[in-house]
Formats: structure tokens, C-alpha cells, sequence
């Protein structure tokens, strides 16, 4: 894997030759396999804990919590509060090493590794979407093959996790503010969605003439059908958590402060009867048939629109990401310092 280039390198995901960091445990567990002793499923989680911390993925914290079964991955923004291509290069590398140690990290019913939640470090922000200054670059260039690069990225990533990564664990997002855009979608491909009361969503895309197309349609029409999907997208309106649950879109509201503490009472609640909720979403995808083909011919669409965007259009992104990028460094400069371990294996405080 090639080291971080400058954000608008558009090379996103390119293999150097390099030996993959994740291959680190593989000689003791076939030591292991040949002496005849049973795997190591703690040890395989500290192993791949490990492979993240030597990853150097910038804009991605972990920790483990043992006791619930919880790996948490939080988002941490660098330079904006969206998918920048150094935010999907980071989760696209957490996305392989989960792959690569799955079936040692989380072999069967009884594994350590059970969930995992999906929040943000940036306060009242979950993700706002897509990396609008590089939309208004590639369109203004008319860089039809960057577009479609970028649909790809964020398609690989939510159909990733959608699918999670082919793992038997329960995906849940976390969103404790803003969830906007691409930021919904992400959240949306997950088994769960669980919210605080401040919480706000919203597809925003069509005030500059614009659509989503990174999944929304797709796992919206399915949850609440087309005609309700239709109408949310077309109306570009922000909802709140409450409005979002009343909808059958959100799973679970929360007071504001209380989302990590909600999240580990659901699971305990839900952690003796894990493989049939394994089973459970396992079914609804069965069912659904969100597939990667039908996500991709989407996000083509997309493409196509944005073409086709007016100098008025491109004018509001840039203002929109412009206040996106002052509210990230309000917030930035509000949140406590950042600069702990960004890998950490704990337990949760009695």
C-alpha cells in the first residue's frame, strides 16, 4: 500500500508491492495450527489491534472493549468533515485488515469481537458527505474518469460494510450530530443506526442541483419504500433524530451524551441471542438484495449529473463547503485534545 498522497491525488488505492502489514500473525497461528493447540481469538483481536496501529491510518481512531465485545471506530477529520479521499483511503485499508484477520478474529459464535460501532471525534459532526472542493474541481475540469474513481471509492467502502466485510459481527452507526449527504449513507449501509436527540439528518445534495448516489436510494427505498425515499430526497430538508425514528429510518434515540453508554446496554441486552441477530440481518440482506452492481450503476448516474451542474450550482457547493470548513475548525478548535493512542484494547468503567 502506497503512503498517503497530497488529498487531491486521485490514485486512491494503488499496491506498491509491499509486504501487507496484516501477514504479521500468520506464522503463529500456523505454529499454533501444527502443534495441534485451538486458535487464539484474543490473541488474533490483539493482532489485528495491532496491524491498525502500524497502519498509520491518520484519520481513523480504534479501541476495543473486551468485556462487550465492541470494536469502536471513530472518525477524526483532518481537513474536513466528509469523505476526503485520505479519510476512504483510510477506511478501505481498516476494511482489508478486518477481511484479512476475520477468520481468526471472529471464527465463531463465540468470538471476542462481536460488533462494531461506527462514531466521529469531531463534536456535533458525524460525516457531512462528500468532498465538495474536489467535486467543484473535477467538474469544472470536466474530469469525467475522477467522478467516477471517487463514486467507486465511496462504493467499495459502503458495500464493504453493508455486507460486514463477509464477517459474522453487527454493524451499528453512531451518529452524535450532523449526518449529511454521504455522511447518511454510510450511516444508512449499517445493521443499525442509533442517535442522539441532537442529532440531524438530511440529504442536502439537491439545493445545488445534485443528487446522492453513494447508496441512499437504494437502502432508503427498501426501508420506507421508493415513494417515501423519493419525496426525502427531493425535499433536500435536514430531519431531526426524532423525526428520523418516526420514520423507521433511525433504530434507537438517545439523550445527547449518552450514545456510547446506550450502545453498550444494547449489546449486552442483545449478546446472548448475537447469532441470531447475525442470522436476522443476514436475512433482511437476503432479502433486500442491495447489490454492488446496482449501488455502482447509481453512483454512474451521479456522475452524469454532476456534469451537468451550472456555474450557479458549482458556486453553492463551494459556499456550502465553505462553511463546512469553518464550522470544522469551530469544532476542531472546541474538542479536547486528540493526540492520545489511536489504538487502544480496553474495558469499559465499572
Amino acid at each position: 500500500m502506497s503512503k498517503i498522497s497530497p488529498p487531491e491525488d486521485l490514485a486512491i488505492f494503488v499496491d506498491d508491492g509491499q509486504q501487507d502489514s496484516a501477514m504479521t500473525g500468520s506464522t503463529a497461528d500456523h505454529l499454533r495450527l501444527l502443534s495441534g493447540q485451538r486458535p487464539d481469538p484474543i490473541g488474533a483481536v490483539r493482532d489485528l489491534m495491532s496491524d491498525l496501529g502500524s497502519a498509520h491510518l491518520n484519520e481513523l481512531e480504534f479501541r476495543f472493549e473486551q468485556d462487550d465485545g465492541i470494536l469502536w471506530a471513530y472518525q477524526c477529520h483532518l481537513t474536513r468533515p466528509s469523505f476526503t479521499l485520505s479519510l476512504l483511503r483510510d477506511v478501505n485499508r481498516f476494511q482489508e485488515l478486518m477481511r484479512t484477520h476475520g477468520a481468526k478474529v471472529v471464527p465463531d459464535a463465540g468470538s471476542p469481537l462481536r460488533y462494531l460501532v461506527w462514531a466521529a471525534r469531531t463534536p456535533g459532526i458525524f460525516n457531512l458527505g462528500g468532498d465538495l472542493p474536489l467535486f467543484v474541481r473535477l467538474i469544472r475540469n470536466n474530469d469525467r474518469a475522477g467522478l467516477e474513481r471517487y463514486a467507486k471509492a465511496c462504493i467499495d467502502i459502503c458495500y464493504s460494510n453493508a455486507t460486514n466485510m463477509d464477517l459474522p459481527i453487527c454493524t451499528v452507526a453512531l451518529a452524535q450530530g450532523d449526518t449529511l449527504g454521504g455522511g447518511f449513507e454510510s450511516a444508512l449501509s449499517n445493521d443499525l443506526l442509533v442517535a442522539e436527540k441532537s442529532a440531524k439528518f438530511g440529504l442536502p445534495e439537491i439545493i445545488y442541483g445534485l443528487l446522492p448516489g453513494m447508496g441512499a436510494y437504494s437502502y432508503l427505498a427498501r426501508r420506507i419504500g421508493p415513494p417515501a425515499a423519493e419525496k426525502l430526497i427531493k425535499s433536500g430538508n435536514i430531519y431531526t433524530a426524532d423525526e428520523m425514528y418516526e420514520r423507521g429510518i433511525v433504530d434507537l434515540v438517545v439523550e445527547d451524551g449518552a450514545g456510547e453508554e446506550a450502545v453498550r446496554e444494547m449489546v449486552r441486552k442483545l449478546s446472548s441471542r448475537h447469532p441470531a441477530h447475525v442470522g436476522l440481518y443476514r436475512m433482511r440482506r437476503r432479502f433486500e438484495g442491495v447489490t454492488y452492481d446496482e449501488l455502482m450503476d447509481i453512483a454512474l448516474v451521479w456522475v452524469d449529473t454532476a456534469l451537468q451542474l451550472r456555474p450557479a450550482d458549482l458556486r453553492n457547493m463551494e459556499r456550502l463547503a465553505n462553511l463546512q470548513s469553518r464550522r470544522h475548525e469551530r469544532s476542531r478548535q472546541a474538542a479536547p485534545d486528540q493526540d492520545a493512542d489511536r489504538v487502544v484494547i480496553s474495558r469499559p468503567s465499572a
